[in-house]
This record gives structure tokens, sequence and C-alpha cells, in this order.
């Protein structure tokens, strides 16, 4: 097991990896050849219609939102905005937006962001989107049909918007979403999927289902000098093994590596100077759904967390490559709590509370889960012997990558195990066990709790971090006792990439998704990226 002190050494050896590969001048030009390792296939061209991390991937290079994330910093900063003010309440800002082009040579203007919101969080849609756009003033009232439009959503002038939020909290950390993009309100909407219109730094020259897409640089981008590539291919490749063979003959020039590889990768004298390691703010967990009716006793939740032994899991299945979880927020969070235990290894606890709650024998339940080595069917089965020695039968039911949130989010299942994000933000995130936040936004699990509820409600409109950070330590314990998820780790994310690579960030959000616009590659690199 790692100790916080590991953790935090972990998290420095990711940013100065980083910065070793982005040391020297940038140069333009060259074709670089990235990887999509989360399936064979994307779900869709249009981001918001999908959940899919896979693509998300793609959408980076496509699409553009307000804000944006900024790895190195930690924290969302302005995009498509050139600047912003904040009223005196401190709950409406008015953005001035940047000179900026769509692909098709649309301008963007005040009305695509206006549009672009509204359909987003339209009901009628159901796009995963609309969770970022709870804290906009109106969006209750515009989904439960009260209202035609989102009221917080005002107009000043063509490059002026306005934007009125419930709550004091920073609004970058939902806006900067890029399942929230800007979107022009005069493209054909049923063309998003095949014929994505956005505002970044590459734009779709061809996707070949079930092997890659191929895009182009986009000359008319916003930001001056980006990007430096000329071209950008994002093969699908979600077997590790091809992904390995690949990298190893100069086929792709990054790999994301699962326990396996991060163990032979680091032994091995040609690779092991060439990886990136961060960790992310990302929660792996068992979501228990309270349709079960054992589910609905938390002493059957907290039996589950005492009878699984995930520091066993994490050293002999994950090799080491995550961080065993306390509870829901990771360790990097500035409302995590520093002196909270993880739920130990305790499986007589398990069966006293099993007793206590009725459930001595006869619980059963499926996990719904992926074939993903590090959250998904390898981990069921490594819990179902465990969780047969107190009682609890356990079976898998599998399906593909891009099936699982769909039973999620229309509520077909009985427990799955997932890894969802968890910060940076804790607010953000924590808000996903609000009881007024929907199933389909991301309360999965349907968790509903008076006294949860108070503190989101009291830290949402708490002005000073400091105090805003000490109620949701509160609130994080108060999740870890009330157990709506066996919590299992903290994902620690490996990428490998070739020597002539070079822009590379820390992405703790997901090191999978770069900022393409500021990766190049260096005259070391064949023939074949020139």
């Amino acid at each position: 097991m790692l100790t916080r002190l590991g953790l935090t050494a972990a998290l420095m050896l990711g940013m100065a990896t980083a910065t070793l590969a982005q040391d020297a001048t940038p140069k333009d030009g060259g074709r670089f050849v990235y990887v999509a390792p989360y399936g064979s296939s994307i779900t869709s061209l249009d981001i918001t219609a999908t959940p899919h991390t896979q693509d998300e991937i793609v959408a980076k290079a496509i699409n553009r939102s307000l804000y944006k994330w900024n790895p190195e910093s930690g924290k969302p900063e302005l995009a498509l905005a050139e600047s912003v003010e904040k009223s005196a309440d401190g709950k409406t800002y008015t953005y001035k937006l940047r000179d900026a082009t769509f692909h098709n040579g649309d301008k963007l203007d005040a009305d695509d962001v206006i549009w672009s919101y509204n359909r987003l969080a339209d009901p009628k849609k159901a796009l995963p989107g609309a969770e970022q756009m709870l804290q906009i003033a109106g969006v209750a009232e515009f989904q439960a049909g009260k209202a035609d439009h989102i009221s917080g959503l005002k107009k000043i002038d063509d490059k002026t918007v306005q934007i009125t939020f419930i709550n004091l909290a920073e609004p970058g950390w939902n806006l900067m979403s890029n399942f929230a993009p800007i979107y022009s309100k005069d493209y054909p909407e049923d063309q998003l999927a095949s014929k994505p219109n956005g505002l970044g730094p590459f734009k779709l020259a061809n996707y070949v289902p079930g092997s890659k897409v191929e895009l182009v640089k986009f000359d008319d981008y916003y930001e001056e000098g980006k990007p430096h590539l000329d071209k950008l291919a994002i093969m699908l490749m979600g077997e590790a093994s091809a992904r390995d063979i690949a990298f190893r003959n100069g086929e792709i020039d990054v790999n994301v590596l699962g326990p396996v590889q991060y163990e032979a990768y680091g032994q091995d004298p040609a690779l092991k100077d060439h990886i990136l390691e961060v960790a992310e703010v990302y929660t792996r967990n068992i979501g228990f759904n309270p349709k079960v009716e054992a589910f609905k006793d938390k002493r059957v939740r907290q039996a589950i967390n005492y009878a699984i032994n995930k520091d066993l899991i994490v050293e002999k299945l994950l090799k080491n490559k995550a961080y065993p979880a306390v509870s829901w927020l990771p360790i990097s969070s500035p409302a995590f709590d520093k002196s909270a235990k993880p739920y130990p290894y305790d499986p007589e606890k398990a069966k006293e509370l099993l007793k206590e709650a009725g459930f001595e024998t006869g619980l059963k339940f499926s996990v719904t889960a992926t074939s993903n080595e590090s959250w998904g069917v390898p981990i069921v089965e490594a819990i179902i012997p465990m969780l047969a020695k107190v009682g609890i039968k356990v079976t898998t039911d599998p399906v593909e990558s891009s099936v699982l949130s769909d039973k999620i989010l229309s509520d077909n299942f009985e427990a799955f195990i997932w890894s969802n994000s968890s910060g940076p933000d804790p607010l953000k995130y924590l808000t996903c066990f609000y009881s007024k936040t929907p199933q389909t936004a991301c309360n999965y699990v349907k968790f509903s709790n008076a006294d949860f509820d108070k503190l989101i409600e009291q830290a949402g409109n708490e002005t000073d971090p400091a105090k805003q950070n000490e109620i949701l330590k509160e609130a994080n314990n108060l999740l870890q006792e009330e157990a709506p998820i066996w919590f299992f780790n903290y994902n620690k994310a490996v990428m490998a990439y070739q020597p002539w690579v070079h822009g590379l960030k820390p992405n703790a959000m997901e090191l999978a998704i770069q900022d393409y616009e500021d990766i190049w590659i260096d005259a070391s690199a064949p023939a074949s990226r020139k």
C-alpha cells in the first residue's frame, strides 16, 4: 500500500516527467499518432450525445468550451472568453468572447453560447452534458417544463454573454467540461454526430469506424501559433496487447499502460525513461442500486466494504498502479480529511453487520462490468470469493465498454463497477451524491441523505474557500460512513511516449485527454511522422 507521502512523491514524479517532454522549443509540422485506449470504436462524434471518455479523447481535438482545464496549475481558466467580470454578489458573470471561428467558417457569438447551453439542458434530449448546466440559474425550471428557456443566460451583445448561477461555486469547474462544448447555432444539428463542426485546433478529415479518426490542422484556430502539428491520427485500440506491439514497433506515439504493462515497461531500459505518471482524480468503485432491497440498509453497504481486501487486490492484480481509496474524494483534494482511515479488511465485522441487517445468508447480486483489467470483470472475479466468505453471492454481468454507461443511466443494473471523476473540485464532485442530482447526471446510485444535502447546500453558499473545504470534508466523511459505494481505489495513470514526442501534460483529470495543440514532434521522428 502506498503511503500518503508516497502519493505526494508520485504526484511530483508526474509533474517532473511531464516537464522532460517540454523543455525544447516547439517545432511545427508533422503527424502525431495518438491512441484512444478504451475500446475499438467511438459512439459519436457529437460529444454532447455520449458520456464516454473514448469519445472525449477525439472531441478534445475538435471542440472547445467556455473554460478549459489547465493541468499544470490544476485550475480551470478561460478558453472561449478573453475576459470575465463578476458581480458584487458573486453569482453573475459577464463574459467577453474571443474572436473565434468554427471549422465551417461561422464566427462565435453570444447566441451560440446560449443556444448550446439550452440544448444541453433540454430534458427532451437527455444529454449527458446536462449535469454541467445545473449550476446555471433557471435550469431547474427549464428542465421541469416551467420555462421555455434558461433565465440565467442573457445576451448583452454579439460578443458578450451574461450568466447567472445559483451559488458561489467557481463556474469554470462545470463549464470547462469537454461534454459541454459551444456549437454553432446555425449548423445542422443532425450532422454533428458524423460531421462535427467545432472551434478546436483540428478538424475532421476522415473517420474509419473501428479503426481510427484522422484530423488535420485548423488554420483559423484562435490561439496564435497553434497547433504545432499538421496532422493528428487517433487510433482506436482497446486491446492492451495490440497497443503494446504497435508502440514497440513505433506505429503509435503513446501507449496508455495497464498494470501488467506498467510493471514491464518500468523494468525495460529502452522504455522506462519515457513514462509519464500522474495520480488521476478518479475513484474506482462499485455502485449499489437501492432498488435491491438489501442496499437500502447502510449496514449491508458497510459490510461489503469491510469484506473486501482491496489492499491485496491493488498489490497483486493492479501491481500497485493505484492507491487504495479512503472515501470518494481523492487524497489530493483540498477537502480530503487527512485523519480519515479507509475501511479495513475485517470479514468478521462484515458478518456482524449482515446479521444485524437480517442478511446473514441469502444475499446475492450481480455486478455489471466491462473487461477493463483495472476496474472490470477481473476485479469482480477477485472479490467474489471474498464476499462468499461472509455469505454474499456475487455474479458478473459482463458488457462492452460502450454499453456500461447506458445500463447505468437507464437504471438497468443491481451493482456496477466503474471509474468516475472525483475531483479536483470537491463541491462539484460531491454534488453527484446530492439527492436532487438525477441519475442521468451523475447520482448513479440515487443516493439521498438529508444531512448530506444540507452540507452540500451550505458549501455552495460559502464564500470562504477554507470554510467551504471544512464543510465538504464533513460531507465526504459522511459519505464514507453511509457507503453508497464500495470505495476501491484512486487511479495512477501511466502513459509511455516515444522519444520524439514533446508537450504531453500530467492531466490529473484524465491522462489520456491531452492538449493536442501543444504537442509537437522533433527531428528524430521517423519518416512516417514527417
